[in-house]
């Protein structure tokens, strides 16, 4: 990544102007694919791929504008990270996630839907960990609207440094209390750090597979345990069908730094077939209902041997894989629609 200075100075500059002018041209672009639309399979995959772009550069360009006038406001960035202006940001999180979900519902037809949640889950006056498998594409955009728009939680995420190349997630997130990290980069010390001082309406989401699922990268993470000599560790794996087998380190860095915070585990499914982009185009419009399932422990109930918590870490790995395995996409559910 170039030095932050280049990002905002050119990147952020540079990408203004280019979505400006898609977005002027947006409307032929729309025309051509709602006219070309029924020559093909009818289902107008082109035109929802080109509302949804249209709707994303929207949003970017209008959060830009937005952050510039925060950065003004807040005295040319003197008082960004004061709690009035962290807690704006936060806001703007929310109302872009909300704006793209509730177009991607209509766009796209996806819907999300909770079954058997703890009650608690959203219980204020508690920082929280939550742990997520991580399977099909904007599965992690998901979560973190779930956790600001219906939870009300102000997450700190670890990401990908290359993320940063998108001006929005850049500038919006990097002031925020979250961190992008590189290839070479250990990441416990940052997930430690993230952790420390979570305060009643924080949460750290940490995704313990390290990566999205497919059955490539489940072969591999099983390989990767046998060639350290963790043989029952990989055993274990082994019998998980729909998750790659979790890496403890960052979710043993986060319960050591936050002792007094609770855990959320969330499994989900429905976007576990669509595996790449091809995927995706084949299945427009996409009419399918990612299925949620949310548990929560109090800190008390969290083992506090590290050997103990790693057991703990695989024994609730295995039951997301049994939840996943029940609630396939294939097995009619009818649970609560969440908005």
């Amino acid at each position: 990544m170039p030095p932050r200075w280049v990002r905002r100075i050119v990147v952020a500059p540079v990408a203004l102007v280019l979505i400006s002018a898609v977005l002027v041209t947006m409307p032929v672009w729309l025309l051509l694919a709602g006219a070309l639309g029924p020559l093909g399979s009818g289902r107008l995959r082109a035109l929802r791929v080109s509302w949804m772009v249209a709707v994303y550069l929207f949003l970017e360009l209008v959060a830009l504008v937005v952050l510039f006038v925060l950065w003004v406001a807040s005295g040319f960035g003197w008082r960004i990270r004061g709690p009035r202006f962290q807690r704006a940001h936060y806001v703007l999180v929310g109302r872009f996630l909300r704006i793209l979900y509730g177009q991607a519902r209509w766009a796209l037809g996806v819907k999300v839907a909770v079954v058997g949640t703890d009650p608690d889950v959203a219980a204020p006056g508690q920082p929280e960990l939550v742990f997520c498998r991580h399977a099909g594409p904007g599965d992690s955009f998901l979560l973190v609207h779930a956790l600001v728009n219906w939870f009300d939680r102000e997450p700190r995420i670890v990401l990908k440094a290359t993320l940063q190349w998108d001006p929005v997630i850049d500038v919006l997130l990097n002031r925020l209390p979250n961190h992008f990290i590189t290839v070479a980069e250990g990441a416990e010390s940052m997930i430690g750090r993230l952790a420390t001082g979570l305060d009643d309406n924080d949460v750290l989401v940490l995704f313990p597979e390290g990566g999205n699922f497919t059955p490539n990268r489940r072969v591999r993470a099983i390989q990767r345990l046998h060639d350290l000599g963790l043989h029952t560790m990989a055993e274990r794996a082994e019998r998980m069908r729909h998750v790659l087998a979790p890496r403890p380190g960052g979710t043993l860095a986060a319960l050591d730094a936050a002792p007094e915070a609770g855990v959320i585990w969330v499994a989900h499914t429905g976007l576990d077939k669509l595996l790449t982009v091809a995927d995706v185009w084949r299945h427009l419009p996409l009419d399918l209902t990612i299925t949620m399932r949310w548990w929560s422990v109090e800190p008390d109930e969290v083992p506090t041997g590290q050997e103990e918590r790693v057991e703990w870490l695989y024994e609730w790995w295995a039951k997301i894989d049994a939840w996943i395995g029940r609630h396939a996409p294939e097995e009619p559910t009818r649970p609560a629609e969440r908005t």
